[in-house]
């Protein structure tokens, strides 16, 4: 069996609503409480924030964990954890209908807290045992 390691990143879709018809425009408004900026969260399933009455821009965050075999020298780079974000985001948008534009997406690796001292304690029993 190979190690592997989680690596967890932060994605962030950015883009504009583009050509949005009367109803689309009052669908989003209506929900518009539910995607307001104060409620931003990375989350497996992606968070979409949006304020369709001042801007037409939206912001899709997620949180993606990707395995990876440190055996094989597996790297996962950023951009390809990116494209994964857009992906997701541009099915949200298929799925409802809504064209867009300006679409732009980043990845960043949420840094792995180190091990504390109980932690690097444990680690060295089991080396010894």
């Amino acid at each position: 069996m190979r190690p592997v390691s989680a690596r967890t990143f932060r994605v962030i879709v950015r883009g504009a609503f583009a050509d949005l018809t009367a109803e689309q425009r009052a669908e989003l408004a209506a929900h518009a409480a539910e995607h307001e900026p104060l409620r931003a969260a990375f989350t497996s399933e992606g968070t979409l924030t949006y304020e369709i009455d001042a801007r037409p821009f939206f912001t899709f965050r997620f949180e993606i964990t990707v395995d990876v075999d440190t055996a094989a020298g597996t790297n996962i780079e950023s951009a390809a954890v990116a494209a994964r974000g857009e992906t997701r985001a541009l099915a949200w948008l298929d799925e409802h209908g809504y064209r867009h534009k300006h679409l732009t997406s980043r990845a960043d690796e949420v840094p792995q807290a180190p091990p504390g001292a109980r932690a690097r304690r444990e680690q060295r029993r089991n080396q010894r045992a």
